[in-house]
């Protein structure tokens, strides 16, 4: 029994298989022996049962449509493991927040830099921000040395996205990973 005769016609997202494709004709390309020509829906179908596989609709806004002939599910699962294979390589950057007061320690401020330093050799930005609370919010000067001191301990592993700003009873500087030196 030929197999599009086995598999009802499948379609998944924007792809359409065997008795799913909507075009009258189609151009027919075959892995193996190249380019076939444009022929009727109909007698594209019955090529592709002769050898066993599937009419897959690859480029649908193509005039006419193009089809190949090919097994379906190999074509599936080599989608999907491209896909897993995108999906491995890219890296969603993170925005990590780190928090001071106007009289952080030195201990403290070096620890926080430890952290904000590996966020990014991640490739994660870090939002430091200076909290004023109550009266805090009269030594504006003591947190933007503090932002201006985290700026310079990270220069070599970050750049600056936005400089030390008050927003409301904060002051905020975004940095971002630097970009990696070819060696």
């Amino acid at each position: 029994m030929a197999r599009s005769q086995q598999q009802p016609a499948q379609t998944t997202g924007r792809v359409r298989v065997n008795g799913r494709i909507r075009a009258d004709r189609v151009r027919v390309v075959d892995p193996d022996e190249g380019s076939h020509g444009i022929y009727s829906l109909d007698e594209a179908l019955a090529l592709a049962e002769r050898r066993g596989l599937d009419l897959v609709e690859i480029s649908p806004n193509a005039d006419p449509p193009v089809c190949k002939i090919i097994d379906y599910g190999k074509f599936r699962y080599e989608q999907q493991k491209r896909e897993k294979e995108q999906r491995r390589k890219s890296h969603t950057i993170q925005l990590k927040e780190i928090r001071f007061r106007p009289h952080t320690d030195t201990h403290d401020f070096e620890f926080k830099v430890k952290h904000a330093r590996d966020f990014l050799e991640h490739g994660d930005k870090v939002r430091a921000y200076v909290q004023f609370r109550g009266r805090d919010i009269i030594y504006k000067d003591h947190g933007m040395q503090i932002l201006a001191r985290f700026i310079e301990e990270l220069a070599e592993v970050a750049k600056v996205d936005q400089e030390p700003q008050m927003e409301g009873r904060r002051m905020t500087a975004i940095l971002a990973p630097a970009k990696k030196k070819a060696s």
